[in-house]
């Protein structure tokens, strides 16, 4: 139940977790799949209908971040059918032509399941919704614990308030945490100005002494810990951390935030295209989405499978489906280009330097 967008700028050493570690069941006969996901993504159960159903063995391995996922792509060492980036890396693999046209005809459960808000929202890094099949979204906010902030949360300024000093948690992400900046000084968080980058950068250095840790989903635990009063959080993430402790709250600071999408794509040297359309398919499918959004918690963009909800303040909530009209300044991360990934990696250097860490 992990949602990790992270960009962080030491790259680690690329070793993927290998759920299916290669080893092929004897299930129907029919062929496989090769699926890339996020760890802790998708509901095991939906993986073993799959095989049941069309008699594919799915042969399936996980991923940390973005990061650890496109060199092992790109460089072809593995043939993966089906992987599930994220929007800005969606559009860099675009970009680098690595992924295949998406050919809907075969995949009828995405045309049919999958809200048009959300295909206008890919818009933004998949022009003509050519690549990608949305998974699952979400927003980045504020989540804070009621008994230990008293007054209203409204405003990223609030993560530099010197009264929470040792109570606030940052996500350990280079875009992410300039995000929260650039959105407090009225900038995008894809500028590639950089006096706004600049401004950004220093806000966060300023910051820094208040901030207990800079955390990915250590701050889901924390929080539910009671081990901080306010921390950058992704909305599935604040949904499974109110469920644990009833003291917790999320908002959408009035700046605005990132909204972003993680969707399905066909890498362009796929060997199992066939089998790739059907294993989307499958997971468009509105029942099956609907198991997948009870494991992960991250909002399923699958109206099939919103309207099978059963539990009311779920499929009503704000945190899992918002009215995005409600706000403003929401964006969707694109791709920089290797320039801009420069610019923020330096700027992410340096905050974190001043940081102590």
């Amino acid at each position: 139940m992990r949602k990790w967008i992270v960009m962080l700028f030491s790259v680690f050493l690329v070793v993927p977790v290998l759920a299916g570690c290669g080893q092929k069941k004897e299930t129907g006969g029919n062929g496989e799949v090769y699926v890339y996901n996020w760890g802790e993504y998708i509901d095991p159960e939906t993986i073993d209908l799959f095989e049941e159903e069309t008699g594919i063995d799915v042969i399936y391995d996980e991923f940390e971040t973005n990061e650890i996922m496109y060199p092992r792509v790109s460089s072809g060492a593995s043939a993966y059918d089906v992987v599930c980036p994220s929007d800005y890396m969606i559009q860099k693999m675009i970009d680098n032509d690595l992924l295949q046209e998406i050919n809907f005809d075969h995949i009828p459960n995405a045309k049919a399941n999958i809200g048009a808000q959300y295909y206008e929202q890919a818009e933004g890094f998949d022009p003509g919704n050519r690549y990608c099949v949305p998974y699952c979204w979400g927003t980045v906010g504020i989540l804070y614990n009621k008994t230990m902030v008293d007054e209203p949360v409204t405003s990223w300024s609030i993560l530099w308030e010197e009264k929470y000093k040792d109570n606030i948690l940052m996500q350990d992400s280079v875009r992410d945490a300039l995000m929260v900046a650039l959105k407090l000084k009225g900038y995008s968080m894809n500028t590639l100005d950089q006096e706004e980058l600049d401004e950004a950068k220093e806000a966060l250095i300023e910051q820094a002494p208040l901030v207990q840790a800079y955390v990915v989903d250590q701050v889901r635990d924390k929080m539910i810990g009671g081990e901080a009063a306010l921390g950058v959080i992704y909305s599935g993430e604040a949904i499974f951390t109110q469920r644990e402790n009833p003291d917790l709250d999320y908002v959408i600071p009035e700046e605005g935030t990132n909204v972003w999408i993680d969707g399905w794509v066909i890498p362009k040297n796929a060997p199992n295209v066939e089998n790739a359309e059907k294993f989307i398919d499958f997971m468009c499918r509105g029942d099956i989405a609907l198991m997948n959004f009870d494991y992960i918690t991250y909002s399923t963009p699958n109206t099939a499978a919103q309207a099978l909800i059963e539990d009311d303040d779920i499929r009503n909530s704000k945190i899992a489906f918002p009215d995005l009209s409600q706000y403003d300044g929401l964006e969707t991360f694109v791709y920089l280009g290797e320039k801009g990934d420069e610019m923020y990696n330096q700027a992410w250097k340096e905050v974190k330097s001043a940081s102590g860490e």
